[in-house]
């Protein structure tokens, strides 16, 4: 299958992948932040702030992406709910469409793991604002920075368990676990005891990109940090440039 004309990003996942991660790294990688506060913008939505900072781990500099949120000013949100949202917003149409479909890969997932309709899948408070951020945005930076095609590295496998909303739950996530399984991602073994990749980060990969390693010229390199220390930088890097030949 041909690369479509455009940049094409490879995601290099050592340390797994989320939404404030991939913000990050693309943000490291050249995309002025305003551009996403900007787009974001285009949401109508509010009771959030999401803010850039520098991270340096282990001797690697890179960006980190922070949300933050006040749990007063955000009203319950279902499937269907975001959806219609998205439909409403200003938004331009591709990064909508491909906004949606990412929503619907995570409540499809969602939606088989608790045994009930897409219609009835509930995103509480705090995980749904911080999902809408992270997804929209990163679709506004791939939309921003011409990238037609994204790829990933296969994903460690970390395990452990994780306190969520519904109790004390495996590591991976439920929810990563089906979303992965759906399209067959490749993972690789990790001894690290902690959620690596989350239901969002997956949602994310599982809808736009491939699971190799493309053969590209490379222009640009970001590093987006996540919260947790590691044995190893705890970053997600990205690798942006074209096809090659």
């Amino acid at each position: 299958m041909r690369t479509p004309p455009g940049k094409i990003a490879y995601l290099d996942c050592h340390s797994g992948v989320s939404g404030d991660m991939l913000l990050g790294a693309f943000c490291d990688a050249g995309l002025p932040f305003e551009t996403i506060k900007q787009g974001l913008a285009a949401l109508g939505i509010s009771g959030y702030d999401i803010q850039l900072s520098t991270c340096t781990d282990q001797g690697i500099r890179g960006s980190h992406i922070d949300v933050v949120i006040d749990e007063s000013q955000q009203a319950s949100r279902h499937y269907t709910d975001i959806v219609a949202m998205l439909h409403n917003s200003s938004l331009a149409p591709q990064v909508r469409d491909r906004a949606i479909a990412i929503f619907r890969t995570l409540g499809e997932a969602e939606a088989t793991i608790h045994g009930v309709k897409l219609e009835e899948i509930h995103f509480h408070e705090v995980g749904a604002i911080d999902s809408i951020v992270d997804i929209v945005g990163t679709v506004i930076a791939l939309d921003a920075l011409d990238i037609a095609q994204l790829y990933a590295s296969p994903l460690p496998f970390a395990r452990g368990h994780q306190c969520m909303a519904h109790g004390l739950m495996p590591l991976p996530a439920p929810a990563t676990l089906e979303i992965l399984r759906r399209v067959k991602a490749p993972w690789i073994s990790c001894p690290i005891e902690a959620e690596l990749v989350t239901p969002t980060g997956a949602a994310i990969l599982a809808t736009l990109a491939r699971f190799e390693m493309p053969a590209m010229t490379i222009e640009q390199v970001g590093y987006g940090f996540g919260t947790m220390r590691l044995i190893w930088p705890n970053c997600l890097r990205v690798c942006i440039g074209h096809a090659y030949p």
